[in-house]
Formats: C-alpha cells, structure tokens, sequence
C-alpha cells in the first residue's frame, strides 16, 4: 500500500511510521521544517509501549510530494484543510482515496472539493501522541480508531485498510455509527478544550470548582442535544463519564486549544464550538455556553494576533 499522510505532527507521524515499520511505502508531508529536516536527516523516531524504533521515510513539504498513493489520510487541523489539500492536490490521483481522522465537523465538505464522496472516509480516533522533538513521537497508552465511509459503503479498499492499520498495531474498526463517535468526541472537545482555553486552566483545575465541573457538563449537554437534532444518537453517559474520568485522572493536561492561544496560534474552535454553534441556529437548538466559548476564544484569538 502506498500512503501519503497530510499533517506529519504527532498523530500523522506515528500513523504513517507504525505503516512503514509494515512494509508499506509512506510519504510524510508537512510545513514543520525542522521536523522534516531531522526526518530526512536521522530517520524518524517512535517511542511506544512497545519499545522504541527508529525507521527512514520519506518526509516533505506537500508541495514536494511525488507519488500519488492509495490513501491519503489527512491530519492537518481543520483550519489547515484546504490549503494542505490545494498544496497536494497533484497528489490526488484517479483512484486515491482520502481518510480524515480530524478533529470537529464539516470535514467531508471541505474534502468534497477535491475528492468524489465515494471516494472519502470519515472517522475518529483516540491514539495518544506527542511531539518529543524534531523526528521524535511518543505515544503511550491505548487508542483506538472507528472509520466509515462518506457514502455509507464497505468499499474493498477501505476494508483493507483497516486490516493494515490492525496489523500496524493501529487499533481500528469500521462503524456504520461513526458519526455518533465524532459527535461525542465534539462535544468532548467543545467543553473541555473551550473552558480551558478561556480560563488557562488545566483540565484537572476546572474538576475543583463544583460550579465549573457543572458548567463542563452543561456546554457538553448542549452539543449533544444538537447531534440529537440531527438525527445522530450521542451516548450522553458515556460523554458525561469522559468528561469526569478526565478532570479526575488527566488533572494537568493542557488542551490543545489552550496550548494554541498561548503559543499565539489559531485554534479550532471554529471547527469544533463554531460548527456545534451553527448547527444548533439552524436546527433550533439553543447553545449559549457553547456560543460563549466560540466567541470569547475567537476574540482572545483576534487579540493575540
């Protein structure tokens, strides 16, 4: 199987290193110069619960990308879509598929735009990793990954390569119920990442005060009611379970938006609030913590800028 991964951070790097540590031959594309440079350099180096590896692949920038693969599996942030997708658009070949296991919604759309809907698969994944330095990922502790495709169908291809990420070590499983996993990991995100955002609090720090903790629960609540709406199913418990197992055991873990708006990047919460916030004006669905939290972020993101 050829691969190309479009976003090689932390995630696009471990993905695409456990394929090629199979035999598969892997292309990693991204703008982080020195994660390229030290890729091409000294190889890339996985450190997992099973030990620590190095191996050589071919990393880029995308527009550097020269072989159209079989799947191009897109890690970029969501704001990140379309230029990474127009930066790699030769990539696209007539038979490339293109898996997304970014975060938020509305990412068929913006995939729609330079790939046939057949021809997309959508999912959700929960495999740790992190950014030790340059060619260097770690990733502990278990994940798994739930993909479908866009139009509903078990494509040869798509089966395939959840048999591959399998065989990597890349725990995965086709779901027919795939959205009401993307769903739930929104409305995950959209309580935890914005609270944390907003008030530069840990995870663990928002689980100390009764009245934040409820506040987590209520914006959470929110977008689940949304995805009902919709037509898509949230398992509510099990959100509400997420969210205190992580304000009780991940106590100083700093979300990724929080980590965005203090290094003065964009965040995702357009992707993530701004979608749920969309989606509820449409269908009827108040969301005034979530709405709050997607404008107090957009605002402390104009003023870092």
């Amino acid at each position: 199987m050829n691969v190309t991964i479009l976003g090689a951070g932390a995630m696009g790097s471990l993905f695409g290193g456990l394929l090629a540590a199979q035999g598969h031959t892997v292309e990693l594309l991204d703008v982080n110069e020195r994660h390229i440079g030290e890729i091409q350099r000294a190889g890339l180096t996985l450190d997992t619960d099973q030990g620590s590896q190095n191996m050589r692949v071919k990393a880029c920038r995308p527009e550097q990308g020269t072989t159209p693969p079989d799947w191009l599996i897109v890690f970029t942030k969501t704001l990140h879509t379309d230029s990474a997708l127009r930066a790699a658009q030769h990539l696209i070949g007539p038979h490339t598929c293109v898996l997304s296991l970014q975060n938020g919604l509305g990412n068929v759309e913006k995939l729609q735009a330079f790939v046939p809907r057949e021809r997309i698969a959508i999912g959700v994944t929960t495999v740790p990793a992190d950014m030790k330095g340059p060619g260097h990922v770690q990733s502990h502790g278990n994940g798994h990954s739930r993909f479908m495709s866009a139009d509903g169908q078990r494509n040869p291809a798509l089966v395939q390569l959840a048999a591959d990420f399998n065989q990597a070590g890349l725990s995965c499983e086709l779901d027919d119920q795939v959205l009401a996993a993307i769903w739930r990991k929104v409305a995950f995100n959209a309580a935890l990442n914005g609270i944390c955002a907003v008030t530069g609090s840990t995870v663990g720090q928002l689980g100390q005060h009764p009245d934040t903790r409820a506040l987590v629960h209520r914006t959470s609540q929110e977008v689940i009611d949304v995805a009902r709406a919709a037509g898509v199913l949230v398992d509510a418990d099990g959100v509400h379970h997420d969210l205190d197992h992580a304000m009780e055991h991940h106590v100083h873990h700093k979300p990724s938006m929080l980590q965005d708006l203090l290094a003065r990047r964009p965040t995702e919460v357009d992707a993530i609030n701004g979608q749920v916030r969309a989606h509820g004006e449409r269908l009827g669905v108040p969301t005034p913590c979530v709405s709050t939290l997607h404008t107090l972020v957009k605002q402390m993101e104009a003023t870092a800028s």
